[in-house]
């Protein structure tokens, strides 16, 4: 019987699995790092225990210290998560050897399934369909080369010990095969502690799929339906959804049948899910099994009313099954958005900082949030920059859409970037709402467009500058206080005149271009004119009493609900669709590089410099990579924007840089006088 278990994680998994425990009345034990010293997980346990600095190799990776802290808290079990040692079968092995139970898979069966290479020989044996490639013991770019050759590209590499995304590279041609076999050993020695690699052949547009598998100690096995994870960028899962799209009951029952196959060869216990991709035939092969807890198990859990960490408590406690196969049912459609702190303009790289404002929808019968952060906390660049998961339930997928489509516009993040009206974006593309989704749709999109839309609207920037225009008000009003005269005419914020009619002028700026606003005010009546390609627009608005960080306007007879907060330099304005970062000054211009002569190339986010590919005078094309920096799990290539020269290097490979730091300088070559 589990009395109290140690969570070996952080962050949105470990609450979740806090609040299970609690309510099956198990005590809770967590564990942090130096960064997440007043995080929420924290907070929530009954007992909290310091591992180490913000690293995760000398916090959450430190097998020996948690297993120390689980004995000093009398622990009876430890919930790995996922990632960090989730899968890590030497430290399932430890935990066991040390009399604490593992709520997980046992031991043989993470070290089956984890090393990708063997489980595809396992695979094979049991006759599940594998796709062709290599994943012997010859590790040689050369034997990686010869068999690329034979199987023909596009092949992609993996970190033989690799998983959640990471350690991947798709390869196109023989060009680029030997640069891509050492960025993933590379990643996996850094992420998984192992270098080796296999290959696959790539597949054009396939779909993920995968099926959650649960076993018991007494050999039963059932699977609780499939979920579509296609839509990806960078090879990580952003929308989950359960159960996927267009299947034929054929085809998920041979998912299924496979699934529970899968599972058995290697007499597998606790939650597991077999991934598989399918073909534009709908022929399946598997990739890979997941040997824990997934970060999308919420949206099976909500089509078949279970609660999947109460079944792993059950498990880990020697239980059998709590429900036979028929005995599970599949009611509805569930969708999970994952809220990252990334730009999605800007190629999806990582964000991080201060949150200076959390608004996730509230949750009801048909929404769930899954949160593991709160306002003040800052997303470090040490840990998967994943803030929230909102999941959707309804009894059938289009309605579902449209509860996430709503879910979405009542998602309001301030301080690091994020990805939240890209996913809006996707929901509402005609391919998503139509279930016509891919692993590659997200990189054929054309960003361009996403850009275009997420363009600032004109009753965005008459919002920005109504907010500026009262921020100058109260202003003026605190100088007119210290100079006991707030009745002065001097320092009327209208702009007050004797004679003839004033204005007052604000200009706007975002990142792709500015706005000159000219006003009039009278008492909460403004008239705005506004300047656009040289034709000035009139626009009346009337701005309805002060509400706390919401705007209300009436701009020329139409209502408006905005929210404005300020964070640093920019004016952030949440509108019903979408999100702005609007200045009032020229601070966005310093980002248009090749303006200058010298542009320089600064770090876009906190992190390791593991690669620099180019030297001081040297002659570069568009698109080289010149830097490789790894920050939060993953490695980002810094690329020349177009050909020119190498000013000078500012960095060396090691170097731990800040964001903004100036890595290099660069020189356009084709300038023209």
């Amino acid at each position: 019987m589990i009395k109290k278990v140690l969570i070996a994680n952080r962050g949105e998994i470990a609450c979740r699995i806090m609040r299970t425990a609690h309510r099956l009345g198990i005590e809770t034990v967590a564990v942090y790092s130096d960064a997440d010293a007043d995080a929420t997980h924290v907070q929530m346990a009954k007992e909290s225990f310091r591992l180490g600095p913000g690293n995760p190799s000398e916090s959450y990776l430190c097998g020996k210290k948690i297993i120390e802290i689980a004995h000093l808290t009398k622990a009876d079990a430890v919930h790995p998560g996922y990632g960090f040692l989730s899968e890590n079968a030497d430290f399932a092995e430890a935990v066991g050897a040390a009399g604490v139970i593992f709520v997980g898979p046992p031991v043989n069966a993470i070290r089956a399934m984890g090393a990708k290479d063997k489980a595809k020989a396992i695979m094979e044996k049991a006759g599940i369909p594998v796709l062709p490639g290599y994943y012997g013991d010859d590790q040689s770019d050369f034997h990686l080369i010869k068999t690329a050759e034979e199987i023909g590209y596009p092949i992609i590499l993996k970190a033989a010990l690799g998983g959640g995304g990471k350690g991947m590279r798709l390869v196109e041609s023989r060009l680029d095969i030997e640069s891509a076999s050492a960025a993933v050993r590379r990643e996996g020695e850094a992420l998984f502690g192992n270098g080796r690699l296999l290959l696959e052949k790539y597949l054009r547009k396939p779909r993920h799929v995968e099926v959650q598998v649960f076993g018991d100690s007494h050999g039963e096995v059932v699977h609780l339906f499939e979920r579509d994870c296609s839509l990806q960028r960078r090879h990580q899962k952003i929308i989950e959804e359960a159960p996927a799209p267009h299947l034929t009951d054929e085809l998920r029952n041979n998912l299924s049948t496979a699934a529970i196959n899968a599972a058995k060869a290697v007499d597998y216990q606790n939650a597991g899910t077999i991934e598989f991709l399918l073909d534009n035939d709908n022929n399946f092969y598997f990739m890979e099994m997941n040997t824990r807890l997934q970060v999308e198990h919420s949206v099976t859990e909500l089509i078949t009313g279970l609660d999947i960490v109460e079944w792993q408590f059950r498990i880990a406690e020697g239980e059998k099954l709590p429900l036979t196969q028929d005995e599970i049912e599949l009611s509805g459609h569930a969708i999970e958005a994952r809220v990252y702190a990334e730009d999605p303009s800007a190629g999806f790289m990582p964000s991080s900082g201060i949150l200076t404002h959390l608004d996730l929808p509230i949750e009801t019968e048909n929404i769930r949030v899954e949160c593991g952060v709160k306002i003040g906390e800052y997303i470090s660049p040490h840990y998967d920059p994943m803030i929230a998961k909102i999941i959707v339930w309804d009894k059938n997928r289009d309605a579902a859409c449209r509860h996430m489509s709503s879910a979405l516009m009542n998602a309001r993040v301030v301080g690091p970037a994020v990805n939240v009206e890209f996913i809006s974006y996707l929901v509402n593309l005609k391919y998503f709402r139509e279930g016509e989704i891919d692993t590659g749709l997200i990189e054929r999109l054309d960003l361009n467009e996403f850009r275009r839309q997420i363009e600032p609207a004109i009753d965005s920037l008459i919002a920005t500058a109504v907010y500026a225009l009262r921020a100058r008000a109260a202003n003026s009003l605190i100088m007119a206080n210290r100079r006991g005269d707030p009745n002065s005419p001097w320092t009327n914020s209208e702009c007050w005149r004797i004679n003839g009619t004033s204005y007052q002028h604000v200009k706007l700026f975002w990142l792709n271009g500015s706005i000159d606003v000219k006003a009039q005010q009278e008492k909460n009546c403004y008239v705005f004119f506004i300047d656009s390609d040289g034709e000035i627009f009139e626009h009346h608005v009337t701005v309805f009493p002060d509400q706390t960080e919401k705007i209300v306007l009436e701009i020329n007879g139409r209502i408006f609900h905005f929210h404005v907060f300020k964070h640093n330099d920019d004016i952030v304005v949440f509108s019903k669709n979408k999100v702005n970062k609007i200045q009032l000054n020229d601070k966005f211009m310093r980002n248009i590089l090749m303006e200058s002569a010298k542009p320089i190339f600064a770090a876009p986010m906190p992190g390791r410099i593991v690669e620099i590919k180019v030297k001081a005078n040297e002659l570069v094309s568009a698109g080289q990579t010149m830097i490789i920096l790894e920050s939060m799990k993953m490695e980002h290539a810094i690329k020349a924007p177009e050909d020119g020269e190498i000013v000078g290097v500012n960095c060396k490979i090691g170097d731990q840089v800040a964001e903004g730091l100036d890595l290099l300088s660069f020189k356009r070559t084709n300038v023209t006088e």
